[in-house]
């Protein structure tokens, strides 16, 4: 899939060097097509790497996507610049009067919190409203789920004993369902989380349905039956070194963490884990593309 990105995102140097297919916006202008519009609400605090995460996982599919980020103004993010922001970021201020056909939550490092004590709280969940009327199909990833789940349906979440980080395991549950199509029975998908949603929680509402779950990190895949919302309690969008980032740098902290599960050969943290998601990732989003936003959407985005 030509990604749609501004000429001079960072991204683009990484994606280029993966030899992933992107367009800038002077090539984009000259095709006469219209582009799937998405939306990526990026509350991850190191926010360039989660666009190159993010960008490489929708670029699998034939067709052409413009990528817009937003930031919350209700929060002032530390740890990327303010310059990167005002370049590239919009505020919901700016765009809830327009319409999307795809929009991506991410997920944010404040598992700990309870959610009406994050402080861009009430932001968050004015844009989940928004998305129901103003969005064809809404995907929430980790944290962002566990928020959608609980605005939407009252669904609580759950501390763990501790931290869930690793390589699991997750069996695929109904694979008539066209956001499973080509999924193997089972597949592999990173985890870095404190918290939980739980299977009996999700099942309790017959409007959803839980599509995919591990044995060991539990619950992974739910959607809405009618594919509006997605929920996805993990990280497909991953890069390889990304648990390995994470570790070193608890370890940094004094935080004593432990080895992420069955990533590293031989439990080896200074080793090259091996990549064993990223076809799973692909199959994901493209079917998320493909079958929740491209066969879905209307032309006219006035119309959604």
């Amino acid at each position: 899939m030509p990604i749609k990105i501004q000429n001079d995102l960072p991204a683009r140097t990484v994606l280029e060097r993966e030899n992933v297919f992107i367009m800038d916006e002077n090539r984009a202008t000259s095709q006469d097509i219209r582009p799937l519009e998405i939306l990526i609400l990026n509350l991850m605090p190191v926010k360039e790497d989660t666009e190159t995460q993010l960008l490489r996982a929708l670029s699998n599919t034939p067709i052409q996507v413009e990528c817009t980020f937003m930031s919350m103004s209700s929060h002032v993010s530390t740890h990327t610049s303010v310059s990167h922001l005002n370049k590239f970021y919009i505020t919901f201020e700016a765009i809830k009067k327009r319409r999307f056909d795809g929009l991506i939550i991410t997920g944010a490092p404040v598992e700990h919190m309870e959610f009406e004590e994050v402080n861009y709280w009430e932001e968050l969940t004015q844009i989940m409203e928004w998305s129901k009327t103003h969005v064809t199909s809404t995907l929430h990833l980790c944290w962002g789920a566990q928020a959608a789940l609980y605005y939407h349906y009252g669904i609580p979440k759950y501390k763990m004993k501790e931290k869930l980080s690793g390589i699991y395991t997750h069996h695929t549950l109904d694979k008539r369902v066209p956001l499973l199509r080509s999924f193997d029975d089972t597949f592999n998908c990173p985890h870095s989380r404190y918290t939980e949603v739980r299977e009996k929680d999700i099942l309790a509402h017959p409007e959803l349905m839980l599509l995919a779950k591990s044995d060991t990190a539990g619950v992974f895949l739910v959607m809405r039956e009618d594919g509006s919302q997605i929920f996805l309690q993990g990280h497909p969008e991953y890069d390889r070194m990304t648990l390995n980032n994470e570790f070193h740098r608890d370890l940094s902290k004094g935080l004593n963490p432990a080895l992420p599960f069955n990533y590293y050969e031989h439990n080896d943290p200074f080793s090259m884990p091996p990549l064993v998601w990223r076809n799973m990732s692909n199959t994901l989003y493209a079917n998320w593309l493909n079958y929740y936003v491209y066969q879905t959407t209307p032309y006219e985005l006035h119309e959604i």
